[in-house]
């Protein structure tokens, strides 16, 4: 009796796993690639940063100023703790530049699908957050050491606004730096169809990596 075969992988991405493939060049386009495949073929994952989201998004809800991002470092495992301390100053930073606590309030997004060509990205940041005036912005957060490029800039923002109406409308996009505390948001002489052919391009080699990979 011979074992089954399994069905292939359809090629998928994260708004993570491709702002970071936008952002290779090269041969490491492709390995990257490969570990992702690798990584949803066995379906292993762990998100490290959970908790911190969840302080962060507590001082937003509360009005709370930073108190819950003070405590997480401490409520994680010790292995967690210096990612936590590294991250803590900058999204305070961040926190204090919304101005008064009480005239922001969080608000709920929804994550969506895109379909660049024939690959679905999940669009999903990671929360959202309203303004005393009326404004809203949906927030991505961008946890590496080292800052975002201005293609993975470009590409998170421009996905997140393709598909806003679905995430938070009328919402503006925003990928905050965590670490330094700094929000980036859509340069005003970007011309969103450039984006979007260069998007599709990057999509399709996307795919063609993941098919090899195979």
């Amino acid at each position: 009796m011979t074992a089954p075969v399994s069905a292939p992988l359809t090629p998928y991405a994260t708004l993570l796993g491709f702002t970071r493939y936008v952002d290779r060049t090269g041969p490491t386009k492709a390995s990257f690639v490969g570990g992702l495949r690798k990584q949803r073929a066995s379906r292993h994952g762990f998100n490290p940063h959970g908790q911190f989201v969840k302080a962060l998004k507590a001082d937003v809800a509360f009005h709370t100023g930073g108190t819950h991002l003070a405590q997480v470092a401490d409520l994680v495992k010790p292995r967690w703790r210096p990612l936590y301390e590294a991250l803590v100053p900058g999204a305070t930073q961040w926190l204090q530049s919304l101005g008064e606590p009480t005239g922001v309030d969080l608000a709920r997004t929804r994550d969506a699908l895109a379909m660049l060509g024939d690959l679905p990205v999940k669009i999903n940041p990671h929360f959202g957050i309203r303004y005393a005036d009326g404004r809203a912005e949906a927030v991505r957060l961008h946890f590496d050491e080292t800052p975002p490029s201005e293609e993975a800039v470009l590409a998170t923002l421009h996905l997140m606004a393709r598909h806003m109406d679905a995430v938070l409308p009328h919402a503006e996009p925003v990928l905050v730096d965590v670490r330094r505390g700094e929000t980036h948001r859509m340069p005003d002489a970007i011309k969103p169809d450039h984006v979007e052919q260069w998007l599709a391009g990057e999509a399709a080699a996307f795919r063609a990596i993941w098919s090899t990979a195979a």
